[in-house]
């Protein structure tokens, strides 16, 4: 294996991604949402990290890491995390993401089966329908419309967050703004890819989510899983799982360390 760097620029896809590495053992991709950062997850990493390597990775026009002069687009964005994991000497890794990044993580999965282990979806749809109607709305709205967002996000810990951490902030904000909101306001469904996933897969969502629990529920479904009793052994069960996080929202889901634990628990099961 290669020795690289605690944490630095990879050259990867053509471009270069912001990555650290926490822990030791095996490795963990690490996923932020939308207009988040790897530190977004506060005390889940430092949990995740005491039983694995966890690598952060800052996506396109996130965290550290540049807009870059090309659309975003999870599938750009999947196989910059799969050569990533490469390029850090893994034949695989276990890979968790939370909404944008779960997105990205699922469509790791979806192109790259090889690379990836264990599978951790955070509020995350396998449609744009998954999301409640209001959040379809507000996505869409930001997609029509992403320069009249520019300004008033600046007033949020969302601006503050980019811009103690992004290279020449002021100037990139809006190329980001601009193309998440192109991303997120797109319209998807890979539910029949979704069916030919070969990673155990978990996937959590808060039972206050933007991810509608129905669609949830049918996204366990898609992958065998809650359609029969499991049985007294087990034996009626595959390799998924399915959790709800009681009293938890899309806000506070990806620092809730009720998600670290849940999510341990299956990595080492």
């Amino acid at each position: 294996m290669p020795t690289r760097p605690q944490s630095g620029y990879a050259p990867v896809n053509g471009v270069e991604i912001y990555y650290e590495l926490h822990g030791s053992g095996r490795p963990l991709v690490l996923l932020h949402g939308g207009f988040g950062s790897i530190e977004m997850f506060g005390p889940v990493l430092g949990a995740l990290a005491a039983g694995r390597q966890v690598i952060g990775v800052d996506l396109q026009g996130h965290g550290r890491t540049l807009p870059f002069d090309r659309p975003m687009s999870f599938e750009a964005m999947a196989t910059d995390v799969a050569e990533l994991i490469k390029w850090l000497g893994h034949e695989t890794a276990d890979v968790m993401g939370y909404s944008l990044g779960g997105a990205t993580a699922l469509r790791l999965a979806i192109d790259h089966p090889e690379m990836v282990g264990r599978l951790v979806l955070t509020s995350v749809p396998y449609a744009f329908s998954g999301w409640h109607d209001y959040n379809q709305q507000g996505m869409k709205g930001l997609a029509a419309a992403p320069e009249q967002a520019v300004e008033p996000m600046k007033q949020t810990p969302m601006y503050q967050a980019y811009a103690q951490l992004m290279p020449d902030a002021e100037t990139n904000w809006a190329k980001t703004i601009a193309q998440t909101a192109r991303l997120v306001g797109r319209e998807f469904d890979w539910s029949e890819q979704v069916k030919k996933l070969t990673s155990p897969t978990l996937i959590v969502v808060g039972d206050w989510d933007s991810v509608r629990i129905g669609h949830a529920s049918a996204f366990f479904e898609l992958l065998g899983g809650g359609r029969e009793d499991g049985g007294w052994d087990g034996s009626g069960m595959n390799n998924n799982r399915f959790a709800v996080l009681p009293g938890a929202t899309h806000y506070t889901i990806f620092s809730d360390p009720r998600l670290a634990t849940t999510t341990a628990a299956f990595l080492d099961t």
